[in-house]
């Protein structure tokens, strides 16, 4: 894959259960879309969800069913560096020399660690240096694009920064990465009108059964309007799941009965369940038959660690004689 002129993208998905259509709007279909256009290196960050996993069997499991996710939506591992971020010991090598450069003031200014210490809790050693494993898993590829949303870049800025102070005492070693912002991305609404979030507990689970479809779609909060009554499309939380699922000629045809009046929440929601159940049975057909198979799953892992170690091994070589560690 390196013998190409295309730009470098990286990103890390943590294993934290269950994906939702909201996480594949967001985030995971854009990687797809994006494996022909960028040299791609996609990894699972399962040293991230240490953070707060403390259950292990637990985290070996979510950390497989996100393998075989990302499979079942399309990522191509003869496209994309796949692999678990546990698996390239460079990327904790990278962090701890780079904690050494780093102040801790600077860190205190991370969004993270002020939202964990806004809401009171216990800040582990890990969420606060959070940053550093982040900036080390993208300064060791070279990456020259991260796919953020726009209230992520600062992790971009502190790897920035970090590039910058590293090359800055030892000589030029680092790409200074920039953010991808995934322009046309929305924020997926949940059934509560709220963002799709799992802290909300308003999700539509991703390979989400025929059944458990429909049952949450009846849920999605609507007002009181009757069935004659004209309703704003634009303010409906079910119809914000129509743009999304619903297609194009069906959808002009839904938005005119609700200018109109001439059509019920629980029709307009019959009609979603059926439009989301069609968009995902693909999906979730294709997962299933992925899921039989777990040792392949492992193996595209354990070859996408090693393409990337390969890769991390000749950084470190360089950054370890810089820094004075390499006798």
């Amino acid at each position: 894959m390196a013998e190409n002129n295309k730009k470098i993208l990286l990103s890390g998905v943590k294993p934290t259960g269950r994906p939702h259509i909201g996480n594949y709007f967001g985030a995971m279909k854009q990687f797809v879309e994006l494996q022909d256009q960028y040299e791609s290196l996609i990894f699972i960050a399962d040293l991230h969800a240490l953070t707060t996993a403390r259950d292990a069997k637990q985290l070996k499991q979510d950390t497989l069913d996100l393998a075989i996710d990302y499979l079942a939506i399309g990522l191509d591992p003869e496209k994309v560096i796949f692999y678990k971020q546990s698996d390239v010991s460079e990327h904790t090598d990278l962090t701890w020399i780079f904690n050494c450069l780093t102040m801790m003031p600077y860190l205190a200014r991370a969004h993270a660690f002020k939202d964990a210490e806004a809401k009171s809790k216990e800040v582990n050693v890990g969420l606060f240096d959070y940053p550093i494993l982040m900036a080390a898993d993208i300064l060791l590829y070279d990456a020259d694009v991260v796919p953020v949303g726009a209230d992520q870049k600062q992790h971009v800025e502190i790897a920035r920064d970090t590039a910058e102070k590293f090359n800055y005492n030892y000589g030029d070693t680092f790409k200074l990465p920039e953010p991808l912002i995934l322009e046309g991305v929305k924020t997926v609404v949940g059934l509560d009108g709220q963002k799709m979030s799992k802290s909300y507990d308003n999700t539509i689970p991703l390979f989400a059964e025929t059944d458990e479809i429909k049952r949450l779609v009846m849920t999605i909060k609507t007002d009181s309007k009757g069935v004659e009554e004209p309703k704003n499309p634009e303010e409906c939380n079910v119809f914000a799941l129509h743009k999304l699922f619903t297609p194009t000629d069906q959808l002009a045809e839904i938005k005119k009965r609700y200018v109109e009046g001439g059509i019920g929440y629980k029709e307009s929601k019959d009609l979603l369940a059926e439009n989301i159940d069609k968009y995902l049975a693909p999906l979730r057909e294709k997962r299933a038959e992925i899921a039989k198979n777990p040792d392949q799953v492992l193996q595209i892992l354990k070859n996408g660690a090693k393409l990337a170690k390969n890769r991390a091994k000749l950084k470190m070589t360089d950054v370890r004689a810089k820094v004075g560690i390499d006798l």
